[in-house]
């Protein structure tokens, strides 16, 4: 089941706050959250009262536990721009973006946690599938090479006239 939460009109660019959601997707709750208490950035706070409130939304609406939530989509949307006019030289003026973001966090309990040693296992079972592949492909090769240069010693004997 998937629940969410929504952070609507946040002050502050969505450059970067896309920075910091790159970094929880695919992780579980938990440590998604020691990830932001510990990253030093205003939307690393953001994201994580996001987030608190997307482990709440699933615990209250959907009788889930937080411990078996992962992080599915953190996504961050653009919101309205603010433009503000800032006093220039010799009476002219610049104008000032003021940016805003919408965050939206989408937690699961149906993808498989990923740990450092599932990964560890699953590279080994490929490494050994694809040294298993090479031999039987080198075997193959070895006996197409060996008949395309008999092939190309009858040709080396013609000789070509101009």
């Amino acid at each position: 089941m998937e629940v969410r939460s929504i952070y609507k009109y946040a002050r502050i660019s969505p450059y970067k706050v896309r920075e910091v959601t790159r970094e929880i997707q695919g992780l579980p709750v938990s440590t998604a959250l020691d990830l932001l208490a510990y990253t030093p950035k205003k939307a690393a706070f953001l994201i994580g009262k996001t987030l608190k409130s997307a482990v709440a939304n699933a615990e209250n609406n959907a009788n889930l536990k937080a411990d078996g939530l992962v992080v599915k989509e953190a996504v961050v949307g653009e919101g309205p721009t603010m433009k503000r006019m800032m006093a220039r030289a010799r009476g002219s003026g610049s104008r000032i973006l003021k940016r805003t973001s919408h965050i939206r966090i989408v937690l699961s309990d149906e993808i498989e946690v990923e740990t450092r040693q599932t990964r560890k296992a699953k590279r080994e079972k490929e490494k050994k599938e694809s040294k298993k592949e090479t031999k039987a492909g080198e075997a193959a090769e070895r006996s197409k090479t060996s008949a395309g240069k008999k092939g190309r010693a009858k040709k080396a004997g013609k000789k070509v006239r101009k």
